[in-house]
């Protein structure tokens, strides 16, 4: 009976860690729909006519790529630029703008190889390796960004010498993948022989 509820409770722990991946997109999905949804009813309701809702969300596509595009093609239109300004007179806010601005820009830019970069470092003691994401760096030191497993948002910033991390082949996108899996989606395994 023993073997039977531990054999049970695997079985259940398997398809639950199956399953978490597809709960997850579905709640993104839910949830752009619900912002949708809700602004779609805020322009019916003030506009009371289907055909200029659905002008208001033509143009406001168009608008949102053509930022898109100014800012590949030739950088930060004067619109996100004044914009920008005005938020830096606002106290509190201009912290949170700027920070989650340089967040963004770090994990986006196509020409910004220290953002790209991940590496492995000890911690929290001698002899455990985890992958850390290159926020910064200045001469030999490093700051790095350590994610927590299952979750990469969060984690720990630390200050490191060059001395004491070794560089990795992967980027951001396999290190999420295997902070995200707990370790199941590694393919690097090359790389942990030759860790210290």
């Amino acid at each position: 009976m023993q073997l039977f509820t531990k054999k049970l409770l695997n079985y259940f722990l398997i398809g639950i860690l199956a399953i978490i991946p597809i709960v997850v997109i579905l709640q993104i999905i839910i949830f752009i729909e619900k912002l949708v949804s809700d602004l779609f009813s805020i322009v019916y309701d003030y506009a009371d006519s289907y055909v200029y809702t659905a002008l208001f969300f033509t143009v406001s596509f168009t608008i949102v790529v053509s930022i898109g595009q100014k800012i590949v093609k030739k950088g930060r239109p004067w619109v996100i630029t004044i914009f920008d300004k005005i938020i830096e007179r606002i106290p509190f806010l201009n912290t949170v703008y700027r920070v989650v601005g340089k967040l963004i820009n770090m994990f986006s830019s196509h020409n910004q190889t220290i953002a790209k970069e991940v590496v492995y470092v000890e911690y929290p003691s001698a002899g455990i390796w985890v992958p850390a994401y290159v926020t910064n760096r200045h001469d030999d030191k490093y700051v790095l960004f350590i994610p927590t497993s299952p979750n990469p948002t969060s984690g720990f910033t630390v200050i490191v010498d060059q001395a004491k991390i070794v560089k990795s082949a992967m980027d951001i996108e396999e290190a999420t993948s295997f902070i995200v899996s707990v370790g199941v989606d590694y393919n690097k395994a090359s790389e942990m022989a030759e860790l210290p």
